[in-house]
């Protein structure tokens, strides 16, 4: 059996970026991808515009147990060398909002589409349908067992992902690769997802979109808050500011039954001009029902739950005062929603977790325990914020193989002379 130079599991962002950057600079090539075609995660991304990085990359947009390695791992490896690599292939980067950094042409297609074209220019064989079953290292090469055959290889990196988004073909796969390799795991949980409630009022809430402020407690202590849209499900609640906080409460439900969010519904007003906002509105001698008076300021939906909340006593406009309104403001700033669980990983974005990045070169992405063994991307315990960072990450560790083909000719060059 031939024993191919180098093998790339998992035909994403980060295994396309490794494959021509690698075939860039004379390594033959082989990339495995289950899916029957590359880069399907890419289509999806950006609702169909595939977020590609983020104006805004700093160390602290990422999360992982070893700070330390992200910060090494992009060093070097800022906005600029990622729209330096799209450049390269043909697709300029445009600015959006937030510092997300979109392809000029708005269309996830046009990503993957170039990226597989330069990749196959560069000699890369591509092969889809392909499920990887079974990994072992013997002697100086890997043997791997797939749903097409028998391989083996020189160089192995896995860049198969994480369990996020099984339906995209997301999967533990690679993780219990490196895993029965030696490789310690970092438990994985769902981030960038949505959250589920069993309280029964958010089914009558569903559809309702405020931008607001959520603040996550976790066993009554206070954790974090995120701002931006929430948006009311009948399952529970979205939006952005909670998928911005979904990652903190997948790690507090790991250890808590239950979370709790704080919803600030009227963040652009504090306590006391929304204060006299309600109590100048009042009309003392007005006999509007409550329910009706507050449509001026808060959606008809959420009236009903925050007269529950608040415990307030007036029924009618002229029975309010200033207590009752510092009832109702308590309950606007502050409704309470439990949470009991995520939409998991079928909702999820990204993960948490991965391959221990403390056993893991920052430098070349190679293994500290297994020679020729690489990771790429989602696989690692990495993962970043919403817009755009995750697949920022992807670009540069698969940009970083880039170091490791320069160093083997570095050696070569040194016996050499």
């Amino acid at each position: 059996m031939k024993i191919k130079p180098m093998i790339i599991v998992g035909a994403g962002a980060a295994g396309l970026c490794a494959a021509i950057t690698a075939a860039r600079n004379g390594r033959n090539v082989t990339l495995l991808e289950q899916n029957s075609k590359p880069g399907k995660k890419i289509l999806v991304s950006g609702n169909g515009k595939c977020n590609i990085t983020n104006a805004a990359i700093s160390p602290v947009r990422f999360h992982s147990q070893n700070p330390e390695f992200v910060a090494q791992v992009l060093e070097g490896y800022g906005v600029e060398r990622v729209k330096n690599f799209f450049d390269s292939i043909g697709l300029p980067l445009i600015e959006g909002k937030e510092g997300k950094m979109f392809p000029m042409s708005l269309q996830a297609g046009s990503v993957t589409e170039l990226l597989e074209y330069e990749a196959e220019t560069l000699g890369v064989e591509i092969i889809t349908a392909c499920e990887v079953l079974k990994i072992d290292k013997e002697k100086n090469h890997f043997l791997l067992k797939t749903s097409q055959g028998t391989m083996l290889c020189e160089k192995l990196l896995l860049a198969s992902g994480s369990p996020a988004a099984p339906q995209l073909g997301g999967s533990e796969s690679g993780l219990r690769f490196a895993e029965s390799m030696g490789h310690t795991l970092i438990p994985s949980h769902p981030a960038l997802t949505q959250l589920v409630s069993e309280e029964k009022w958010v089914k009558h809430a569903s559809g309702v979109k405020v931008a607001g402020v959520a603040k996550l407690y976790a066993n009554g202590e206070y954790i974090t808050e995120k701002k931006g849209d929430l948006l009311f499900t009948n399952y529970g609640i979205s939006g952005l500011a909670i998928l911005d906080l979904s990652r903190e409460v997948s790690l507090r439900l790991a250890e808590y039954e239950y979370c709790e969010l704080s919803l600030d519904l009227i963040p652009e007003l504090n306590k006391e001009r929304l204060t006299n906002l309600l109590l100048n509105r009042i009309k003392q001698a007005s006999k509007k029902p409550l329910a009706l008076w507050l449509q001026g300021v808060i959606n008809k939906k959420l009236i009903h739950i925050i007269l529950e909340q608040s415990g307030c006593r007036a029924r009618v406009e002229k029975e309010l005062n200033r207590k009752e309104i510092g009832k109702l403001v308590y309950a606007i700033k502050n409704l309470k929603l439990s949470i009991s669980d995520t939409k998991g990983f079928k909702g999820a974005e990204v993960a948490t977790g991965g391959v221990d990045t403390r056993e893991v070169d920052p430098v070349t992405m190679e293994s500290k325990l297994i020679p020729n063994l690489y990771f790429a991307g989602e696989i690692l315990d990495v993962d970043g914020d919403r817009g755009g960072f995750n697949f920022h990450f992807a670009w540069i560790s698969g940009l970083r193989i880039l170091f490791q083909i320069l160093l083997n000719i570095l050696k070569i060059l040194l016996y050499i002379t």
